[in-house]
């Protein structure tokens, strides 16, 4: 007799921390190993992790100039060489540039509405030019769809605390948006490796500048309504120059731009809109070498 009411009292105990431990989890979620985050950043462990099935274009520059993914060639190039990188082998360009006069399936307008452009560059001011770091460039006009400025033309050579990033894109309205870094800035100049990002989100309008990990754009919210991202056909990609720097096919009589020279590093692009977040765990885990 008292083994069974010692038994029914512990019955409303067990109970009682049967349903503790259930409501613990209400959602019934799977367990989590700690394990799995180790030696992780923003829980990936590493950069090629991420939006690993959003890429659509990788440029390495490890000794080809062609696209990864499509193997697709530049049409015509000038000033290039391949020289040590920020990873394997960069794209030199002293005054050059590489020319795709194709049209990437990628980039087409119900493909390419969200983005992200990931790009490791040298680059020095000039006091004199800007330069069109890498232009999705719509064949006969000036502006591109999207078109990464930099103003080099801003300070002088000596100066290697300042560097004005101006990205610009063309909109469904028939305009364009931009955004500039007002305050903050990478440093520059031979020696330094900048991680430029531009990253767009459609359903947003929010179009971010981010450099060595830190969001340095000033007016990041411009891209709404009639102003969201639009990429028109046909389309072609360009880096280091626009069209009025490559013979044969000057649209206009603008010379503001001048042929790049500096280096350019692991271009990757995505289909997707990558958050500040991620972003920086990019940064760190490449710095770290992951």
């Amino acid at each position: 007799m008292y083994k069974l009411r010692y038994l029914l009292a512990l019955v409303p105990v067990f109970t009682l921390f049967s349903a503790c431990e259930k409501d613990g989890n209400p959602n019934n979620l799977p367990e989590l190993d700690p394990n799995d985050y180790v030696g992780t950043v923003g829980g990936f462990k590493t950069s090629d992790e991420i939006l690993k099935d959003n890429l659509v274009a990788y440029f390495s520059f490890d000794d080809t100039y062609n696209e990864k993914l499509t193997n697709t060639a530049p049409t015509s190039k000038t000033g290039d060489s391949f020289v040590d990188g920020f990873k394997g082998k960069a794209l030199n360009l002293n005054a050059g540039y590489l020319y795709y006069a194709t049209q990437f399936a990628a980039f087409k307008q119900e493909a390419f509405k969200s983005f992200t452009i990931s790009q490791w560059i040298q680059i020095s001011n000039n006091g004199s030019k800007r330069t069109m770091l890498t232009q999705f460039a719509r064949p006969g006009i000036f502006d591109g769809n999207l078109d990464i400025r930099l103003n080099t033309n801003s300070y002088p050579a000596s100066n290697i605390d300042v560097l004005k990033v101006g990205p610009r894109f063309s909109t469904i309205g028939g305009g364009s948006q931009d955004n500039l870094n007002a305050t903050k800035t990478p440093k520059i100049g031979l020696g330094n490796w900048v991680h430029v990002v531009l990253s767009y989100n459609d359903l947003t309008g929010r179009f971010n500048i981010l450099t060595n990990g830190e969001n340095i754009g000033s007016y990041s919210d411009r891209g709404t309504g009639n102003n969201l991202f639009k990429s028109n056909e046909p389309n072609e990609l360009i880096f280091g120059a626009n069209y009025n720097l490559i013979p044969g096919k000057s649209v206009s009589t603008n010379t503001e731009y001048g042929l790049m020279t500096g280096k350019i590093d692991e271009v990757k692009i995505y289909n997707a809109f990558m958050p500040d977040a991620v972003v920086k765990a990019m940064y760190d885990l490449t710095i770290a070498g992951k």
